[in-house]
């Protein structure tokens, strides 16, 4: 299984003053759908960090963004080793297939990956 990036999810109720903090550090916003966003190194763009003020789409916010390259394979790994499932499998309208899951600490996994049908050429 191909790891591509492995990204903190920060929680936040202040999503400016995070974002302006971060930039003092040297990221860069490189997406923003308003409930989340990405701020990434312009020299190392897997360099990243997400801003989360809330999930749209599941019951928590997650502690961990794992992208991989398979996101099936990983789901049906997870399931098979009896770890929690948080929230299953899906296609979300942003462009990406991804499900949480809970590691034996309580953190929170987001694993995903982007869709071949959303990759811009």
């Amino acid at each position: 299984m191909t790891i591509r990036r492995a990204v903190p999810d920060i929680h936040t109720r202040a999503k400016t003053e995070s974002r302006a903090f971060y930039e003092l550090l040297g990221f860069e916003e490189v997406m923003d759908l308003g409930w989340v966003s990405t701020l990434a190194s312009p020299t190392n763009p897997t360099a990243q960090i997400i801003l989360i003020t809330e999930e749209q789409t599941a019951p928590v916010v997650p502690d961990i963004s794992v992208e991989v390259e398979d996101v099936d394979a990983v789901y049906a790994a997870v399931r098979a080793s009896g770890a929690e499932i948080v929230r299953d499998l899906r296609d979300e309208p942003w462009g990406v297939r991804r499900f949480f899951t809970r590691d034996p600490n309580g953190k929170v996994i987001n694993v995903v990956t982007h869709r071949d049908d959303d990759a811009s050429a």
